[in-house]
């Protein structure tokens, strides 16, 4: 009797372990900066500069601090928390590749990435040139969108190189995860091919398709002048690239949060994939409209796992609002379903999907 005691006893504080540390569990992040000769074409000021974030597990005992993004006196959007500059804890890591969406960035994706981090994942995000809410968007930044695959490369490539991250990028377990225009991203990266007539035709025949009309991060940006700058002999050489294969070597599964331009893709590419894809959208998507995006994917897309939010829209993917932010983007921060919920659904999705395709 008093064995048995023991051995539930010892059994009790192996839980209680487990618990705190799963409690106590911190993401790392970290920041870095490579180039991509694209990047100049793109970027405002034509620097080549590509930035980074890693997300990463932490020691334990790693202090966090408060993600944000906005004035840090009146931030709009609360972003989640994470220990800067923490040691990694672990050795080998699965490695995940992280793109956001238009005008977004990769901290505006750190509820995303800070949640796989503590689940055990180094995740790698970037600011994608000319098209992050950070610097000043361009035209080639929203046309030259095939580039983004590049951008994701060559970050990895760089963290890989980095002394104190490198040793923990595990590029046999490579997976990619992306929002909106970062789930095109991730579909290039994961192999199929894009092409840009397809996505003209289209758009000429479905001008008010979500994925057709300008987007609040770029009002200007109407479909005629994107057509028209795509025109330039500036953008003939980046242009001529429009249709070339993308694929990152070693990538084995792909996660796509509501995506958009599906459209880019000819059917026959979506069919011929054949690694894990797993997609999650909202019902109420009238940006990336999941009939022509998201569900069209899925339906060709052999063995995709398809995920409907209820009343759940484009934005609400974007990092929770906080009360300013609530106040001054409306459009960006109103929802019918709570933040919290539609990020702890995704995080949930992303984590059994890439815990079953990766590990």
């Amino acid at each position: 009797m008093r064995m048995t005691v023991a051995v539930l006893g010892m059994i009790l504080m192996v839980f209680t372990v487990v618990a705190d540390a799963s409690e106590t569990q911190a993401a790392g992040e970290r920041h870095g900066a490579t180039t991509v000769a694209s990047a100049a074409v793109r970027d405002a000021q034509h620097h080549d500069a590509l930035r980074y974030t890693v997300w990463y597990p932490a020691l334990a005992g790693s202090r966090e601090t408060a993600l944000t993004i906005g004035p840090p006196d009146a931030p709009l959007f609360d972003v989640g928390r994470a220990a800067m500059e923490a040691p990694v804890a672990g050795d080998r890591l699965p490695t995940l590749l992280l793109s956001h969406g238009n005008g977004g960035s990769a901290r505006m994706m750190g509820w995303l990435g800070t949640a796989l981090a503590r689940a055990g994942y180094l995740v790698i995000a970037v600011d994608h040139p000319g098209n992050n809410g950070i610097d000043t968007m361009t035209l080639p930044g929203s046309i030259l969108s095939w580039l983004r695959a590049d951008d994701l490369r060559a970050a990895l490539a760089a963290v890989r190189a980095d002394p104190v991250l490198g040793p923990h990028v595990d590029p046999e377990r490579l997976g990619v995860a992306g929002f909106s225009a970062g789930g095109y991203t991730a579909l290039l990266a994961a192999g199929a091919r894009p092409d840009l007539q397809r996505l003209l035709a289209f758009c000429t025949a479905h001008p008010d398709d979500g994925v057709c009309r300008p987007q609040q991060e770029a009002a200007t940006h109407s479909m005629e002048a994107r057509v028209a700058a795509a025109a330039s002999p500036a953008l003939a050489p980046w242009i001529s690239q429009a249709n070339d294969a993308r694929a990152i070597p070693g990538v084995r599964a792909a996660f796509l949060l509501a995506p958009a331009i599906i459209q880019a893709f000819a059917p026959e590419q979506l069919s011929s994939l054949r690694l894990p894809v797993s997609i999650v959208l909202g019902e109420a998507d009238t940006v990336a409209p999941p009939q022509t995006n998201g569900a069209a994917a899925g339906a060709l897309i052999p063995g995709a796992e398809l995920q409907r939010l209820a009343d759940v829209g484009h934005y609400d993917f974007l990092a929770a609002c906080t009360a300013t932010g609530q106040q001054r983007l409306q459009d960006l921060c109103t929802t019918s379903v709570p933040k919290a919920q539609t990020h702890a659904q995704a995080v949930d999705a992303a984590i059994r999907f890439f815990d079953h395709s990766l590990r």
